[in-house]
């Protein structure tokens, strides 16, 4: 254990100077030797940075709009800090400057995606998106999700609003009575052979209250189960007319045995259905609305641009250097806005982190999308002002917003 000097303050080890990190005494000369070449070869300007390990093993991808300054921040971290542990155990620095934020952004995502390094934990976006999940169990769920795993699931999204989405969520679940119990619950369907006798009470009150089928008491068949996860599926898929039916028919049933009450009930639900089905095609438009032209201005004249539709980034192109460039550019991004492709109302993970990080880059600098052209400005014959040089991308009076 290296002394330390006494004093007010932060205590540091005898021979570290001030201003210099403990890695200094913990790490041998491999950390003043980064530091050095860092200050000596990197530069004052956006870039991803890669941290290997003794072996070459890639341990950390970050970015930044100041590369210099965040690559000599990991040299004053204190102990216990992140990015002490990181530079501990690093040997090698790579970099690569890149023309924008946005672009950093952009490729920093792609590595972590690829690589997987041993200290980026997964991507982290805000917690106000979600996703409907439908889980891959002999008796799915349909679940609120805070993020896509590669898992079998099926997810719908992204979706903005929890508690808008969780109410949806409990309507259509109390509707076409599915369970919503915890992963693990023993499954006995009513047509499943048991050799063994077992108990054929419902683990909770929503079978009692009409809300569940209750798949874990036999209650109901394994199809009859399915039959309405896939009634789940197609509602989540933008068909309510289904589920509404299907209520209407158990009102008129309710009506016919003077169940007056019960019929008001379901009268209740089915309003709420048509409210969650209208907020739900709201919030799935949020993502259709993240189709535009974006044009970026870069580092020393690297302007670049960006052909985004539903959110993800289909081409990135260094912005036209001429009139006829800058046709061309508006010619190929008119093609692919009007190119037919079908809508995907399901989400893999790969998709859901690009929208995700595009959403939330336009949400949180809601001034950037005066830089954006949107197919129907574009349709009618708008354009200009994406050459290079030409103050740096779209003027606020032609963006989309």
């Amino acid at each position: 254990m290296p002394k330390v000097r006494g004093g007010r303050g932060r205590r540091r080890p005898i021979g570290v100077r001030k201003g210099e990190s403990l890695l200094a005494a913990a790490n041998g000369h491999a950390a003043v030797e980064l530091r050095a070449r860092v200050k000596e070869h990197s530069e004052q300007r956006p870039g991803v940075y890669r941290m290997l390990g003794p072996n070459g093993d890639l341990l950390y991808v970050g970015k930044s709009v100041n590369l210099r300054t965040r690559l000599l921040s990991y040299f004053r971290a204190d102990r216990g800090e992140k990015a002490t542990d990181i530079i501990s155990v690093t040997r090698h620095i790579e970099w690569e400057y890149v023309p924008s934020e946005f672009a950093a952004l952009l490729l920093e995502l792609r590595l972590i995606k690829r690589y997987r390094p041993r200290f980026n934990f997964q991507y982290k976006f805000d917690g106000a998106t979600c996703f409907i999940k439908v889980t891959r169990e002999i008796a799915p769920r349909v679940l609120l999700a805070t993020q896509v795993l590669d898992d079998g699931a099926t997810y719908y999204g992204p979706f903005r609003g929890h508690e808008l989405v969780r109410n949806l969520l409990r309507e259509v679940g109390d509707l076409l009575e599915l369970r919503d119990c915890r992963t693990g619950m023993p499954m006995r369907f009513a047509d499943q052979i048991d050799l063994f006798s077992f108990q054929a009470t419902p683990r909770c009150v929503r079978a009692d209250l009409h809300k569940c089928l209750a798949p874990c008491a036999g209650r109901c068949t394994r199809a009859e189960y399915s039959a309405r996860v896939a009634e789940a599926r197609r509602f989540l898929e933008g068909n309510v007319h289904r589920p509404l039916r299907v209520l209407q028919d158990r009102m008129h049933v309710a009506a016919e045995r003077m169940q007056f009450e019960y019929a008001a009930q379901l009268r209740d639900r089915a309003l709420r259905l048509e409210d969650a089905r209208s907020e739900l095609v709201a919030l799935r438009g949020t993502l259709e609305a993240l189709t535009f032209i974006y044009s970026v201005p870069g580092y020393g004249g690297d302007d670049r641009v960006y052909l985004i539709r539903r959110g993800s980034v289909r081409r990135e192109l260094p912005a036209p250097r001429s009139a006829a460039e800058e046709q061309a550019l508006l010619a190929d991004a008119r093609a692919l806005f009007k190119r037919r492709e079908r809508v995907l109302t399901t989400i893999d993970p790969d998709t859901a982190d690009d929208i995700l990080l595009v959403s939330k880059w336009f949400r949180s600098r809601p001034d950037e999308l005066t830089r954006t052209l949107t197919p129907e400005r574009l349709t009618a014959g708008g354009g200009g002002g994406l050459t290079a040089g030409g103050g740096g991308g779209l003027t606020a009076g032609e963006g989309g917003g």
